[in-house]
């Protein structure tokens, strides 16, 4: 398959600017299998010039193994391309979203450019915002919560990885009076590849084999997201303490939220509430009492798996989801934003079953 010819066709026509990153490659994967789209634009920076099977030897296999990934044109995506993602450092997306949309293009961002106020970022992210008045016109892609907002939007703010779990995991709980006033305490796990390709010292194999240490504790820019989110997605402005924790694993995320528990919440109530508000989502798994999420059961697939537990000894409510970072944290719940957005199946694309073991 040639991305440069591509006229006639009637499927819609993406273009990934980001594409050597893992988030990249992950996105790429899904794309060359998606039945309703195109892949019409490679995009890198450092690795311009580079052959998608160099970059990515895990899709030299692929029909656009040999394809050459380009320098990040705005004038050839546009050309090109009808939709466009995002994959691309924190800062960078608030720059090169606005002259694609004001072209036509709808997009995905999946840095965290356009999560927040404008007034947040130079304290969470460390730089002023490059496109405030987009602010205001992007949607937070978090499907199972805010699909019809998604389905008619052109610029969609894809979730972090943990904010996702919190929010599905919390948000129907809240709404339900099943968790009471106070702050949420989250503490979070992610494997490396939530840090990128690049190499660090603190990234390595001998800084991190048989290592588990927290990170960015306590201004990690997905603090407010959660809080953001949750409000969003309830009306009530919840405080979040978040600690995240970095393990010896590639792939997966693990959250476990602790909130008040609400009066007369027991486990079973906190469950059949997840389970009910989500009984329609093909990416959601609400684990039955006594059951316990696994990162291992989401690899590669875009699913989230959630549990919930009343501690009725300290009046805790506690809230675990788990999910890969590369999937339903990033590129796959990318995807599922793309296809509501395109009205296509919201489920074109995406896997459900996991790699295992």
């Amino acid at each position: 398959m040639n991305m440069q010819s591509m006229a006639g066709s009637t499927k819609l026509r993406v273009a990934v600017l980001g594409a050597s990153g893992y988030t990249g490659g992950e996105l790429v994967r899904l794309l060359l299998v998606h039945p309703e789209v195109e892949l019409a634009y490679l995009g890198a920076k450092e690795s311009a010039g580079r052959s998608l099977g160099e970059v990515h030897p895990h899709l030299g296999a692929s029909p656009l193994a040999a394809a050459l990934l380009e320098p990040l044109d705005r004038a050839a995506v546009v050309e090109r391309a009808g939709f466009a993602f995002l994959a691309l450092p924190h800062g960078t997306s608030a720059e090169a979203a606005p002259p694609l949309l004001e072209a036509g293009l709808r997009v995905v961002d999946l840095a965290g450019d356009f999560r927040l106020p404008a007034a947040a970022y130079p304290e969470w992210y460390g730089f002023e915002h490059h496109a405030p008045a987009w602010l205001d016109k992007s949607v937070y892609g978090l499907p199972e919560l805010f699909s019809n907002e998604i389905a008619g939007a052109t610029l969609v703010a894809n979730p972090g990885c943990y904010p996702t779990p919190v929010a599905l995991g919390l948000a129907p709980l809240i709404s339900a009076g099943l968790i009471g006033p106070g702050p949420v305490l989250v503490d979070g796990k992610t494997g490396l590849s939530g840090a990128g390709k690049a190499l660090t010292e603190a990234t390595s194999y001998s800084a991190t084999e048989e290592s588990v240490r927290p990170y960015r504790f306590p201004k990690h820019p997905h603090t407010p997201e959660m809080e953001r989110a949750l409000e969003i997605a309830t009306g009530v402005a919840r405080r979040v303490s978040f600690v995240p924790h970095l393990v010896p694993s590639v792939r997966g995320v693990l959250v476990t939220c602790y909130a008040p528990l609400g009066d007369g919440a027991t486990t079973e109530l906190l469950t059949e509430c997840l389970a009910a508000a989500y009984e329609r989502s093909p990416f959601v798994r609400v684990l039955p009492p006594g059951g316990m999420v696994d990162t291992k059961r989401t690899r590669g697939s875009n699913i989230l798996e959630l549990q919930a537990v009343a501690d009725l000894r300290t009046g805790t409510a506690v809230v675990a989801g788990a999910l890969d970072n590369l999937m339903k944290g990033a590129a796959g719940q990318a995807v599922q934003n793309l296809n509501l957005m395109a009205g296509f199946e919201e489920t074109a694309g995406l896997p459900t079953t996991a790699v295992y073991p």
